[in-house]
């Protein structure tokens, strides 16, 4: 090991420093989204590098110093800005899309923004619980896998405990209440493995490297999003380069193999850039089974540029995954099969999106989307009865067959009135088609004597259904300090033929340049998770999705934050929440399930039936961040939440739901040393500690499983027992090459996960070879590395 570090540092004195990089975008007006024309872009430190942007909004500055640089931006009649600590390297152009807003008096002074940018959401519209978030920040932080689900776990308000998975906790809520949204349009759970209904899956199949900034939301979201009761993910892709073409390899034992290509596109300023990706984490071992994972995802941008009719743009992802659990070959400690089991997963998806832009004078705009998305997945579970006996038998114990196709037409007019007033209005329609299938033995009679439960089909739907939702808003720059946005947000559910109007709003005061308090308020609603609204119920013989008339669930967010400037670079944030949430799915006769702790785990229930929409629960909490942005060769992220998850289902006791951590503390921080003979190669260390309460869990009952031989969990005290404290540490070390050659940029990282080997519980169940409860626990040290060539 000491050797190849001293090889490594050996290179440094073989590279020449003398290349240098270049940075090109687009300066908009946030309000109306506009190109603006005349805007000066500066260099800091050497003024002479400066450009003007062209009646497009377009820049290009060039022979930029390899490093990390700093710009300025101003324009007659609005507010200075900035972008701080630029990343220049030599193997690709740095592409940004800069946003300005118009000052509110004329005759203010011109004062350039201190901070950073990312204080505030790309969507103009959230003044509350947002936060924006970089592709270099998804690559940056240790223990992050590259994987942008992972990453907002380090955000206030989000929790997680399991490491099998990348599943979203905002704020005590399900995973199912999530809202993930790709160039404005919804999409399915972009993750392998995904099954119907979820929103999270073991290993993400968005590329990072394709992301333009993008926002997060925790609640009380604006007017134009829907359908979701707890966060959104608004992600965004980025255009190719338009003057160069610019090639990426790469291999991580995450992300797997990628091969990247970007540049332009015919004569009319178009570009584009896709991505594919092939992974291999289990030939490496780090897959936490013994089962081989397979997975393959590919994703595209193309911006075919600006013509008199507006601008097109084709996007989409895709991605498949397969892996065989073999009982003969599973050890007994592994956290996802049991050794009297075959099981077979498969699962993939798609969505492709055909975006127009349209400029409607010189404040508005018309973007229409027109899409089409798929998600299948398809688990066989082969049982082994009488396991290792002479009378061992196999039969099909499981069979699932899951796919919902989704046709998307999306349509937002914004319009800046004036540089007071901003008015927002659209309409999504999403018209659903789904197949879905599900047979099992598990928990069934043994009706006609062969000694082995019935083979039942529990799930058969083969219908469509459309969810309809208008929504209007506006921002109102009240006074120089005061912005208030309102809107109101419709959603229509062709199921059950329910109409609702959520009002939403939120308010932001700057005391003054460095204090500034915010409220926002939100009713929202989500349908029950699909699986659960298409169970069948048999009656006199006959199946029937007793359901399917459950009412839209009920949320309402109460939010109230301040931010505070600390330092230069420093800032701070506290929000305290309550969320109020009603018209959740329970069971007609006195139990303690209720719909809201669904999402808990891979599935979803199959014998709750004739449910009933009178379940309540509520989360409410504080959480606080400190965040120094990336500046002087640092960054450091401090969040921590403290909060409460309660529900009650038909039996009227409130009880803890499982998502109810209590509290989660992060702690992230890391450093760039400039070695080399000219300081321009990078060597850097991340770090990353986070703690989080527990979740609450449904012990077993094992009398009740001996007796039944399969798993009985103790309903009547649902969610009683808390896991030990999750734990773990993450160190990461990398280093960045520019080349002496034109275009030429190379990384190493290997970043040491649970570097402590901290054992973290997985789920505690009954095992029906032994009659006992067993631990099984998540992965412990766990190394993950990755390299990286631009050119």
């Amino acid at each position: 090991m000491k050797r190849i570090f001293l090889i490594i540092f050996g290179l440094f004195g073989f590279i020449s420093e003398a290349q240098t990089g270049a940075v090109k975008g687009k300066i908009i007006d946030k309000q109306s989204e506009k190109p603006l024309v005349g805007v000066l872009v500066t260099l800091v430190g050497n003024e002479s590098i400066e450009a003007v942007t062209d009646n497009n909004g377009n820049f290009r500055l060039l022979n930029i110093p390899i490093g990390r640089q700093n710009l300025t931006i101003s324009f007659t009649g609005y507010e200075n800005t900035s972008v701080s600590d630029l990343d220049v390297t030599t193997g690709k152009d740095n592409l940004l899309t800069i946003s300005m807003i118009e000052k509110f008096n004329a005759l203010d002074e011109i004062v350039v923004t201190s901070g950073s940018s990312k204080a505030k959401a790309i969507n103009k519209m959230a003044l509350v619980s947002t936060k924006q978030f970089t592709t270099e920040e998804v690559n940056r932080y240790a223990g992050g896998r590259s994987d942008v689900a992972r990453l907002v776990s380090n955000f206030a308000g989000v929790s997680t405990g399991d490491d099998s998975r990348n599943d979203i906790v905002v704020r005590g809520n399900s995973p199912s209440g999530m809202l993930w949204r790709i160039e404005g349009m919804p999409v399915p759970s972009p993750n392998h493995f995904s099954t119907l209904g979820t929103t999270g899956g073991p290993i993400s199949a968005l590329n990072p490297n394709l992301l333009a900034n993008s926002d997060f939301l925790t609640s009380a979201f604006p007017a134009e999003y829907g359908n979701a009761i707890s966060g959104v993910f608004d992600l965004s892709f980025r255009k190719g380069n338009p003057d160069d073409y610019e090639y990426m390899i790469s291999a991580g034992a995450y992300p797997g193999v990628e091969f990247m290509a970007e540049g332009p596109l015919g004569k009319k300023g178009g570009s584009f850039v896709a991505a594919a990706r092939y992974g291999f984490v289990g030939v490496l071992g780090l897959a936490g089974t013994d089962a081989q994972p397979n997975y393959r995802d590919i994703s595209f941008n193309v911006d075919l540029g600006k013509s008199k009719i507006g601008n097109f743009s084709v996007f989409g992802i895709y991605g498949t995954s397969d892996i065989k659990f073999l009982g003969s070959k599973i050890d007994k400690e592994d956290p996802f099969a049991a050794q009297d089991e075959d099981a077979f997963v498969k699962s993939g998806f798609a969505s492709i999106g055909l975006k127009h832009n349209l400029e409607i004078g010189t404040r508005s705009y018309l973007k229409t989307i027109i899409g089409a998305s798929n998600a299948e997945n398809s688990y066989r579970n082969d049982r082994y009865y009488g396991f290792q006996t002479p009378n061992e038998t196999k039969l099909s114990f499981t069979d699932i067959k899951n796919s919902e196709n989704r046709i998307t037409f999306s349509t937002l007019f914004n319009s800046k009135i004036n540089k007071k007033t901003t008015f927002r209005a659209g309409l999504l329609f999403e018209h659903y088609t789904l197949d879905a299938k599900m047979a099992s033995r598990d928990r069934q009679q043994d009706s006609d004597g062969d000694g082995y439960p019935d083979f039942v089909q529990v799930v058969d739907n083969n219908g469509s259904y459309n969810i309809m939702q208008p929504f209007a808003q506006g921002q109102f720059r009240l006074t120089e300090k005061l912005t208030f946005n309102a809107g109101v947000h419709g959603q229509y559910f062709s199921i059950n033929k329910e109409f609702v109007l959520e009002p939403r709003t939120a308010l932001s005061y700057a005391v003054n340049p460095k204090n500034t308090i915010s409220f926002g308020f939100g009713i929202h609603h989500q349908s029950v998770p699909v699986p659960v609204l298409f169970l069948n119920e048999f009656v006199d013989g006959n199946p029937l999705q007793t359901n399917k008339n459950l009412d839209l669930v009920e949320s309402k967010h109460y939010v109230l934050g301040y931010d505070v400037r600390l330092a230069k670079k420093w800032r701070g944030k506290v929000e305290v929440y309550y969320q109020d949430i009603n018209k959740a799915a329970v069971q007609s006769f006195p139990s303690s399930y209720s719909s809201l702790t669904e999402g808990a785990d891979f599935g979803y229930s199959i014998d709750k039936t004739s449910l009933i929409s009178k379940g309540k629960g509520y989360n409410q909490g504080i959480e606080f961040t400190v965040e120094k942005f990336f500046s002087e060769g640092y960054y450091a992220l401090f969040t921590t939440s403290f909060f409460e998850s309660k529900y009650k289902g038909s039996d009227g006791i409130e009880r803890n739901s499982p998502f109810n951590n209590g509290y989660v503390v992060n702690l992230l921080g890391g450093k760039e040393f400039r070695i080399g003979r000219e300081k321009k190669n990078v060597f850097s260390i991340d770090t990353k500690f986070t703690t989080a309460g527990g979740r609450y869990y449904t012990p077993v009952d094992l009398a009740a499983s001996n007796d039944a031989g399969y798993e009985i969990r103790d309903d009547a005290n649902a969610f009683s027992k808390q896991y030990d404290p999750y734990l773990r540490l993450d160190i990461k070390f990398g280093i960045k090459f520019n080349s002496k050659k034109k275009k030429r940029f190379h990384q190493f990282y290997i970043d040491f996960q649970n570097v402590t080997n901290h054992t973290n519980i997985f789920t505690k169940e009954y095992n029906r070879l032994t009659n006992s409860i067993n631990q099984k626990d998540q992965i412990g040290f766990s190394p993950d590395f990755g390299y990286k060539f631009q050119f």
